[in-house]
Parts: structure tokens; sequence; C-alpha cells
């Protein structure tokens, strides 16, 4: 029996947001046992759900680069030893994009967005994060994850996700009323420079005398939120207006460490901290242009989470383990195709 058409649209956009953050921390070695679930199996699934698309990333495959520069102010540096957050300037490369394996998806078609950043500090460290503009995870096993993309298969009669096999799965899952309702609570914005972006897991931050201090990250915009009006079809309307703005001027977002206290949730993405967790200003994200991504800067980058500088390591969530063998993954695969389409 189908579920009631009141349920459908809803449960369509959180599907396609569950899947959207959940193909982003995917298919990893070391997420499943063996005798149950295996990469190929999670590739199969994000081909099932999109369609083909060679060439192009499995997840998040539209997109745009973005170049510009953060000017760490110093105020981090009490935690942690990485270079970048002392009172100097870092080149940035980044990529916004929206969910899903299709790169020709309109580009407000889900609630969720994604920036991902590469930090290239002086003494040749990197810092790559992927992060998304909702605070916490839909789900925090790896069954609970694959159960997600067979809940959100597309019917091939109607190619939408069918209702009710979404109540089912939520039903089954408790851990995602917290994603689910934070997604009612909280509108899209109307553009990508006034959203906030966050880390989602949790981090280590290593300061001078080796003392640790978990911690989760965001990027908060100096724009102010403004919600998307209803009924915006346009393809490219948050990349057009990306695009548009940069060209007028820059866009900055300040580099936010929210500080874990004893008894935080730090191995589980689905539980937010307290809002009265003290929070670090490490200075200002500042992007000054917008590139298209087939020849652009970030197209060929690998937006690991796990590639950190000194000063600052994996936390013991699951999920980071996960998210970095899913972006090796990707970005061979697409590789290989990239160089098989080109030497036809």
């Amino acid at each position: 029996m189908s579920a009631p058409k009141s349920y459908v649209l809803p449960l369509t956009a959180i599907a396609c947001a569950a899947c959207a953050l959940a193909a982003g921390y995917a298919y990893a070695a070391g997420w499943f046992s063996p005798d149950r679930l295996t990469p190929r199996r999670i590739t199969n699934s994000f081909t099932a759900n999109a369609g083909e698309h060679p060439g192009f990333r499995r997840n998040h495959a539209k997109g745009v680069c973005v170049v510009g520069y953060f000017e760490g102010n110093g105020q981090a540096s009490r935690y942690s030893t990485a270079s970048v957050f002392g009172q100097v300037r870092t080149p940035v490369v980044g990529r916004f994009a929206v969910p899903g394996g299709n790169p020709s998806v309109a580009d407000t078609s889900s609630p969720v967005r994604s920036l991902a950043l590469q930090f290239t500090s002086a003494n040749g460290e990197q810092w790559r994060t992927g992060m998304n503009n909702t605070p916490i995870f839909i789900v925090n096993t790896p069954q609970a994850f694959y159960e997600s993309l067979q809940a959100a298969r597309p019917d091939p009669a109607t190619g939408k996700p069918d209702g009710a096999k979404l109540q089912a799965f939520f039903k089954a899952h408790p851990e995602t009323a917290p994603f689910r309702q934070w997604l009612k609570a909280n509108p899209p914005s109307s553009s990508f420079i006034n959203s906030t972006f966050y880390s989602i897991n949790a981090f280590r931050l290593v300061d001078g005398m080796g003392h640790i201090q978990l911690a989760r990250w965001s990027v908060k915009p100096d724009a102010a939120y403004d919600q998307l009006p209803p009924g915006v079809t346009a393809p490219n309307t948050l990349q057009d207006e990306l695009i548009a703005r940069l060209q007028n001027g820059t866009a900055r977002w300040h580099l936010q460490l929210q500080l874990a206290q004893a008894g935080d949730q730090v191995n589980d993405a689905t539980v937010a901290w307290p809002a009265d967790r003290p929070v670090v200003d490490a200075g200002v994200l500042t992007l000054e242009r917008a590139v298209a991504q087939d020849d652009g800067p970030c197209r060929d980058i690998n937006f690991d989470p796990t590639i950190l500088p000194s000063g600052i390591k994996v936390s013991d969530d699951p999920l980071l383990a996960a998210r970095s063998g899913a972006y090796d993954s990707s970005f061979n695969l697409r590789a290989r195709e990239q160089a098989a389409l080109h030497a036809k």
C-alpha cells in the first residue's frame, strides 16, 4: 500500500537530503563488514539512484569551484598548532555543490548544499574539509546508511522514492528524527553566500603541549540569511547567483570552532552539542571568484576530510574513515572515466 499523497512530497525532500548527506560519507571498506556490505554494492546503489554519469563525482556531481583565502586571527592557536590558525593569510580552493550524482539536477532541488575547502599553508601542509549546511547527520551506522539508500531509490514508474518505504525506514531508525526536525525548522537559504556550513563530525585539536580538545567547526556567513522563495525552478539559480555576486565583490564567512565538553557525543554525528558550548572565532574566510568546475582548480581535488595539518587529528567517529575511503574511491573512478572519455 502506498503512502498518502500528503506525505509523498515532504518525504521525498527528506529522502533527497538524507541520500545526499549519506552519499558524502559512503562506501569505504573500513565502514562495512565484508560479510554484509562492500564498496561495490554502495557504488552500485549510487548509480542505481542517480543513473550513469561517467567522469563525475558519485555524489555532489553538480558544483562550482571557488577561490579565495583565509586570514587567521590567532585565537585558535591556544588549542591547535596548525599554522592556518596563526595570524597569517592562507590560500583556499573550494567547491560549492548540491546533492546527488546527476550533474544536470536543478541546484534548488534539495535543501542540502555543501562547501568543500582546501587550505594550503606556506609550509606545504593541506587541510581539507567537506561541510554541509546541516549541523548533524541523518544516521550513525553503516547498515542504516545502506538502508537509507535503498529506501530513497526512485520508483521507475514515478521517478520518485516510494513514500511508504521512506516512512518505514524513518520508523525503524528513530535516530533520524533530529535531522528531519532540523530540516523542517530551517528552510533552505536563497544563496550559497548566506548559508552556514558545518563539519558535522568532531575532530581533535592538538596544542603545543599535546593537549587534545574535541571540536566541530562551521563557517558562518557575514551575509544575512534569506529564505529561498517558493517556486524557484531555474536549474542554475544558486550557481548563477554566486557567480554574479562574486563578480561584484567578495563574500566572507567566519570560521568558528565549537568546543566539546565532558559528556558530549563526539562519535555520533546525529547528535548536536548544546548551544552553550564555547565557540572560538578562528578567522575569516574570503571567497573572491567562482570558476566552472569543468576546468576549474577544484575539479581534480579529492576533498578527503581526513587530510589534516599538524595540530588537527581525526576523532574516533567511524564516519571519518568511511568518508576517506569514499572520496578516494570516487576520485579514482571518475579519473579513469575522464581519461577514457578524453581518449576517444
